[in-house]
């Protein structure tokens, strides 16, 4: 005759945690650059709020942008990279902070009164990448609603993005921005 072996029930002191589901967050970019031959040129399209890039026309990859909001639209028409600067700041927008690095105005400018105790903090446009000469260009920031405007005229890349496109374009690319 066989005995059964007994059964070892294993119970948890522990309270029961009522696991979230993960989220799906939305794709905001691909990018799919063999590092071949031509010439990188970027196109960007003001009604999809999507950027498309290709090499040598080669698409190698696309991105959602935020670009000007109304009263700050994003001007269409044909421009090339002029200046490419790692680590900038607007010299036109910005926050104001507290003494307590709380968020007062989110939308200040640097001739906006500071109330005492309060900071004046520019913007920053990490990865930035020059268009006009009268400020507008294309830098890492959010965009909060993939497909709608948000910037003051910038066009705004995903952050993790921002740094490849960076990375492959030169002073001179070619950019593209239709309504």
């Amino acid at each position: 005759m066989l005995l059964a072996a007994p059964v070892l029930l294993l119970v948890s002191c522990s309270p029961m945690v009522e696991q979230q589901p993960v989220r799906a967050q939305k794709v905001l970019y691909e990018w799919f650059d063999d590092g071949g031959p031509g010439t990188v040129k970027v196109r960007i399209d003001l009604g999809e709020q999507r950027a498309f890039y290709t090499r040598g026309g080669r698409p190698i990859g696309w991105s959602y942008v935020a670009t000007g909001l109304p009263g700050h639209s994003t001007p269409s028409g044909s421009f090339r990279i002029t200046e490419k600067v790692i680590d900038k700041y607007s010299n036109a927008y910005g926050w104001i902070e507290d003494e307590f690095g709380n968020v007062v105005n989110g939308d200040a400018k640097p001739s906006t009164p500071v109330p005492a105790g309060g900071t004046y903090i520019p913007a920053p446009m990490p990865y930035w990448m020059r268009l006009t000469d009268y400020g507008i260009g294309m830098h890492a920031g959010l965009i909060p609603n993939p497909g709608s405007p948000a910037s003051h005229g910038c066009i705004r890349l995903p952050k993790p993005f921002a740094p490849i496109l960076y990375d492959v374009v030169d002073i001179g690319t070619s950019v593209r921005i239709e309504p």
